[in-house]
């Protein structure tokens, strides 16, 4: 197995867990906050696709999904077409409402389908590519994948961890 199969594996888990959280459940179960200021599942979702499209997108130097495929028109929110959801505040979490559960996991599709392509397409020497100098050590492309896989897999978990609480109400 190499580096490239190992990351799309890992990026695959993401989409998995994504799609676990979301099926079957309705808009009003997407937009549940465990309390006033807990982020719901929708937003979750939401947010770890948009990491993953701007990060990748960066990685490769290119345009994110998100503008280049209309989904900042079809999700329609209102908030500023860059936001990725980092230092949101409670009403901007808010403000993050989809029409369907469909919407979210499409979106994810073809940002995961991206991704998957960029880094089956990788060779080992790549991953210590410097992304990032402003950090010590630096951000190589490798560290920067790692991240995105582990912040999606943290965020799709606390929306698995929320729809298992709204399906036992």
């Amino acid at each position: 197995m190499t580096s490239a199969d190992v990351l799309a594996d890992a990026y695959g888990r993401v989409n998995e867990s994504v799609h676990e959280a979301v099926t079957d459940l309705t808009v009003d179960d997407l937009h549940e906050r465990l309390d006033s200021d807990a982020n719901p599942i929708a937003w979750l979702v939401w947010h770890l696709t948009r990491v993953q499209d701007d990060h990748i997108a960066d990685a490769k130097g290119t345009e994110q999904l998100w503008t280049t495929e209309g989904w900042s028109e079809r999700f329609d929110l209102p908030l500023p077409t860059a936001t990725i959801g980092y230092g949101h505040s409670s009403a901007e979490v808010a403000a993050v409402r989809v029409t369907s559960p469909h919407l979210l996991t499409d979106y994810h599709d073809a940002v995961h389908a991206r991704t998957v392509r960029f880094v089956t397409g990788l060779d080992d020497s790549q991953l210590d590519r410097v992304l990032d100098a402003r950090w010590d050590p630096p951000v190589t492309l490798g560290v920067r994948l790692v991240s995105v896989i582990a912040d999606g897999l943290q965020h799709a978990g606390q929306a698995a961890f929320i729809r298992g609480i709204l399906l036992r109400r």
